[in-house]
């Protein structure tokens, strides 16, 4: 009798790896905080959000997607932001997604500066869409959420310029991780 074995290109070490980035995108979502002068957001920018940019950028789309996904959506639970996991977990994680992708194609493997640079870019212009959508739906009110995009491309701009760097010396000494 043969046993039909699939092979997975989803291996033991990338279920290992992307429990550990997940764990990363939660630990620098819930206390990795920084106080800036921004009413919206009560002045509180997480670094969460430029550990989703390295992950994606130096594991790729399927990781980066998780890892923000399930990384950023137990903060919600875990923080009283319950109502927000569902669309955090979406938003979050089609941001990684979109990152890992464009930063990947064309064989660049998250090496590209300008690849890099737009999938941030493009990546943020859908979170303040995805997170506008979602104050829309929770708060019934379409002109509230306005108040949350500077806030939004804060935590954007914040993690393009740790992201980018800490994302590229990463890559150089991926091989060993």
């Amino acid at each position: 009798m043969e046993i039909n074995r699939r092979k997975s290109k989803f291996k033991t070490k990338d279920m290992v790896e992307t429990a550990l980035l997940t764990a990363l995108v939660f630990v620098a979502t819930a206390f990795i905080n920084i106080r800036l002068p921004i009413l919206a957001t009560g002045g509180l920018v997480h670094l969460g959000t430029v550990m989703l940019f390295v992950t994606a950028i130096v594991f790729g789309k399927e990781k980066g997607a998780i890892a923000a996904a399930v990384g950023m959506a137990i903060f919600d639970l875990s923080s009283g932001w319950a109502l927000w996991a569902p669309f955090t977990f979406i938003v979050r994680g089609i941001m990684g997604y979109m990152v890992g992708a464009i930063a990947w194609s064309r064989n660049e493997e998250g090496n590209s500066i300008v690849l890099n640079l737009l999938a941030i870019v493009l990546s943020g212009i859908w979170m303040i869409i995805g997170y506008y959508i979602t104050e829309g739906i929770l708060y019934g009110n379409w002109a509230a959420p306005v108040a949350s995009i500077p806030g939004n491309v804060t935590q954007i701009v914040i993690g393009l310029l740790l992201g980018l760097p800490i994302a590229k010396v990463l890559r150089r000494y991926k091989k060993y991780i």
